[in-house]
């Protein structure tokens, strides 16, 4: 979509646009939020209660695009309450997926494609603990194994016994994360444009992303690098953009930088992997991704979107359906 398209184009346009805003540049933008404006308090918070209001209402509006979910539950975790939601699927597989979006969007940002997966079987969602969601942080998480544990714990908490692991950007991070600290309940894990896993997330994008990093600058300014790292794709008037809008705006992540997984972590995962790289990222070089992901993982599978951006999870949701059906069903 461009920006030339008239009002009432825009009427029509697929869900699949906004989602790609939602996905666009999310993860590195908090990051450097988290990182830079680091203060004492020691765990998340949001900055006003008129603050929160305005991102529950964000967020209320951005889930009515999801499929209803059977279950909603608050899971007591030693680092705070975990939000998540379970949907019925209709497939026949029996251990269910779990859905980890990118930093700093939550579980609405997967509408596009919780149709398609619950075909699959039960998928559940949750949003990551520490950041703008419904989630709540009440304790410190201080290092790579203290987020490998409340997410350990929060799976540990759930009926099934395993899970298929599907992280988004910084999700893929959190699904590496936890393969490596706590895999007790992981059937397998796939990671969608995974952020500092497989490759560094180049200077130019850090360098680009600062001005929008911070809460007090005008909304255009974030806009303007989430349309960067989107493709170009307009973020205008869309319901989950509008939930990251406030939840960058008004919450403040307590959460450490993440490591950079190296190679001979990756190469210490005895768990099938997923990895989904798309050819036109500007979170990393993606052809030195997917040769990591080639070399480093002992049971990996690698698929290259040639010309997906980071946001490809809403750009592509049907050939990420088939290809996570496949997996999944190779690796029961």
């Amino acid at each position: 979509m461009r920006d030339s398209l008239s009002n009432t184009l825009k009427r029509f346009r697929p869900r699949s646009r906004w989602l790609r805003i939602t996905l666009a540049g999310v993860a590195l933008i908090a990051l450097v939020v988290a990182f830079a404006l680091r203060t004492p308090a020691p765990v998340g918070h949001w900055d006003s209660a008129d603050g929160q209001d305005r991102f529950r209402r964000a967020y209320a509006a951005a889930f009515a695009e999801l499929p209803t979910p059977t279950e909603s539950r608050d899971v007591r975790t030693d680092y705070g309450i975990v939000r998540v939601y379970r949907f019925a699927g209709s497939g026949d597989t029996d251990t269910p997926l779990m859905l980890l979006p990118g930093r700093a969007s939550a579980s609405p940002v997967w509408a596009d494609n919780l149709p398609l997966l619950l075909r699959i079987g039960d998928v559940y969602t949750i949003d990551l603990l520490g950041e703008p969601g419904m989630s709540v942080q009440d304790r410190p998480i201080d290092s790579d194994a203290d987020q490998a544990e409340w997410l350990h714990q929060t799976l540990r908490a759930l009926p099934s016994e395993k899970f298929h692991l599907v992280g988004l950007s910084i999700g893929g991070w959190t699904a590496i994360n936890l393969g490596l600290h706590r895999p007790d309940h992981i059937a397998t894990i796939t990671v969608i444009d995974p952020v500092q896993v497989f490759a560094d997330i180049p200077l130019g994008t850090v360098v680009r992303s600062l001005p929008a990093a911070l809460p007090w600058l005008p909304r255009s300014w974030r806009d303007s690098f989430n349309s960067y790292t989107a493709g170009g794709a307009p973020v205008e008037d869309e319901p989950v953009a509008d939930m990251i809008e406030a939840g960058m705006q008004h919450y403040r992540l307590r959460l450490p930088q993440p490591g950079r997984i190296s190679e001979e972590q990756l190469g210490r995962l005895d768990l099938p992997v997923l990895a989904i790289i798309a050819g036109n990222s500007v979170m990393h070089d993606s052809r030195k991704a997917a040769e990591t992901a080639e070399r480093a993982l002992p049971r990996g599978t690698v698929r290259t979107y040639p010309d997906a951006s980071h946001a490809v999870n809403g750009e592509h949701p049907e050939q990420l359906a088939n290809d996570i059906t496949t997996f999944i069903t190779a690796h029961p």
